[in-house]
């Protein structure tokens, strides 16, 4: 049993941050009492207000731009790292020194993640920090805003859970559990937002999630955040007369999401200036982009709006008299995100795949595809049969061609829209009625943008002191190549097979699995380990050996090159080894190498950071 006095969660947001916690003390079996930790921050040079939420933005001053004093916290602080609102207020001026997406950037498998890459493409003289340095930042602000209003009960003893998206792949859930690590939180784990989306409702419905549920339901989450499109299926199942909540499947990292939004609004506004004879270059786009993205958030706020100022800094100019002016419309917004983000299609539509460049610059690889849409049928569709097999699940549409939801989760702040949750659910109902399916209900959330926070509170409680829980485990498969031995052929490389060494479902912190066959381990000279995964072979299991699959069944994983120690061995020397793989409570993935001599030397692989992240032991 814990002995924390708080139960906390974390959402460590694309555009925003916040913390909601829980006192244990003070809670009686489901009646569990949340609150919304206030963040104190710089909202003006030398003002410091507490706002519900921390803004995900870190702006890298000027030494000169400030003068002593304006930046300081409540807190011993660096001035060379602007965090939250202020930050993001001075980045739409001068965005060039804007650090934001950093979550983005973190799961991004193309880049050191760890390298000072953010902001991207500036000159030399613009200093930059890593994604994650930029995260552990934004922890930092949070620990120390904690600590500040429960010194006697730092953030560091508490039971703190901090979520991913349900996308993340290991090597960022374990960038992530790092960066919390970093700051000193040392009983931590990770959940995905959607189950924490969903754990807020069951705890806001105070029981009555029970009656509004049933045994067959399968839940849709559809989580729209600031950098990500993060879909969720969670069906509703029944164990020795109780309700259980089983998560089936997710979807594939979207990068779609409000930050898509807002630049495609600043290229609306961008036009519309254009037509007026004002031309913008690259860093006004910029700007404007922050800009537009403040005057969504206030338009979708507020209905009574009906349209809100942009204000485009003129290059070299530091006053508001020499900015641009404009202003973005309600029916502007509506049209621009209803119909170009959420457009009425067909289920069997895809997304639209277009030929790349040949050459490209270092970016973040967005969706190619604007449309949430058609992910959200490419999404169903996949996922057509993934209850075919859950324990005590009543099967209602076994020939359908996509998974029919029976209810509707919405999540992340773009929703906060009425009209785009209409669209969405307006689209999949016209789904189901083409195959004689019922309608899906929605599922009334109370607040869109601290749901995330307030569910992983929640679930940081109920994971040790009892309460409903969300069964799902991995929500992939994992499989490592394994070379097929053969003679030499010019101009081609050996035949790769594939070792399931993570089955779909493993629980984290569970017992290790063991592949039964017997492998050669290469030690004491470069070698690199591939790894793949897959949402949708739910039926392997550790020790399966595939010899063929196909394009849309295994996704390959970043890979891991190392060079395995070799003690008292030859160097290439090829040791025989069994296969065990274990997830730990962050959802990390080791696999350890136990060779058959029964010699106490093992070899672990743990899928963390990109090239040299592996480990030898």
């Amino acid at each position: 049993m814990s002995t924390s006095r708080f139960a906390i969660g974390i959402d460590l947001g694309t555009t925003h941050s916040s913390l909601s916690f829980v006192d244990i003390s003070k809670c009686d079996g489901e009646e569990v009492e949340q609150q919304l930790m206030p963040v104190p921050q710089l909202t003006e040079p030398g003002s410091v207000e507490p706002r519900p939420m921390l803004p995900s933005f870190l702006y890298l001053p000027h030494p000169d731009e400030f003068k002593p004093g304006d930046l300081s916290l409540p807190w011993p602080s660096d001035p060379g790292r602007l965090t939250g609102e202020l930050a993001r207020k001075q980045g739409a001026n001068t965005p060039i020194r804007l650090v934001s997406s950093a979550k983005s950037w973190l799961c991004h498998p193309d880049v050191d993640r760890k390298s000072s890459i953010l902001p991207p493409e500036v000159p030399d003289e613009i200093p930059q920090i890593s994604p994650f340095d930029a995260s552990i930042a934004y922890l930092t602000h949070l620990r120390e805003a904690w600590n500040g209003l429960h010194g006697h009960d730092p953030l560091g003893e508490q039971d703190v859970t901090v979520t991913v998206p349900a996308s993340f792949d290991p090597a960022a859930r374990e960038l992530t559990a790092e960066a919390a690590r970093a700051i000193g939180i040392g009983n931590l784990v990770l959940l995905e937002e959607p189950q924490a989306a969903l754990y807020s409702w069951v705890n806001d419905s105070k029981g009555r999630w029970r009656h509004e549920v049933k045994v067959g339901d399968i839940i849709l989450v559809v989580d729209v955040g600031g950098g990500t499109t993060d879909l969720s299926l969670i069906a509703v199942t029944e164990e020795e007369g109780a309700l259980e909540l089983t998560r089936v499947a997710v979807g594939e990292h979207i990068l779609l999401g409000g930050d898509n939004m807002d630049l495609t609004l600043a290229h609306l506004v961008k036009q519309k200036l254009k037509s007026g004879g004002v031309e913008l270059d690259r860093w006004q786009l910029q700007a404007l982009t922050h800009g537009c993205r403040h005057a969504k958030e206030a338009l979708l706020a507020d209905e009574e709006l009906a349209s809100v100022p942009v204000v485009v800094p003129s290059r070299g100019a530091k006053l508001i008299g020499g900015s641009i002016r404009t202003e973005l419309t309600r029916e502007e917004v509506a049209a621009t995100l209803i119909e170009g983000f959420f457009p009425e299609v067909e289920v069997s539509e895809r997304p639209a795949q277009r030929a790349r460049g040949a050459l490209t610059k270092v970016g973040l690889p967005f969706a190619q595809d604007p449309a949430v849409t058609r992910h959200l049928a490419a999404f169903l569709g996949k996922q057509a049969g993934a209850t075919e097999d859950l324990e005590g699940f009543v099967e209602h549409a076994h020939w359908a061609t996509f998974l029919h939801p029976t209810a509707v989760l919405f999540n992340g702040g773009v929703f906060k829209a009425p009209a785009l949750r209409e669209r969405v659910l307006q689209v999949i109902n016209q789904w189901l009625a083409a195959e004689d399916a019922p309608p899906a209900r929605l599922l009334e959330a109370q607040d869109l943008d601290l749901a995330v926070a307030r569910g992983a509170a929640f679930f940081s409680y109920v994971r040790k002191h009892g309460g409903v829980r969300i069964r799902g485990g991995t929500s992939h498969s994992y499989y490592v190549g394994v070379e097929r031995s053969m003679p030499a052929i010019p101009g081609m490389e050996p035949e790769l097979q594939a070792l399931c060494v993570v089955p779909f479902g493993l629980e984290e912190g569970s017992e290790p699995v063991s592949a039964p066959q017997e492998f050669g381990l290469v030690v004491g000279e470069p070698v690199r380990f591939r790894f793949f995964g897959s949402s949708i072979r739910r039926e392997d299991q550790a020790g399966d050996l595939l010899e063929e699959w196909s394009d849309d069944e295994l996704e390959e994983l970043e890979e891991i090159q190392t060079n395995l120690p070799a003690e008292n061995r030859k160097k290439g020397e090829v040791v025989p080894v069994r296969l065990q793989a274990a997830v730990s409570d962050v959802g990390t993935l080791e696999l350890t190498a136990i060779p058959l001599s029964g010699e106490d030397e093992q070899w672990r692989v743990a899928f963390n950071t990109r090239g040299g992240g592996a480990d030898a032991a």
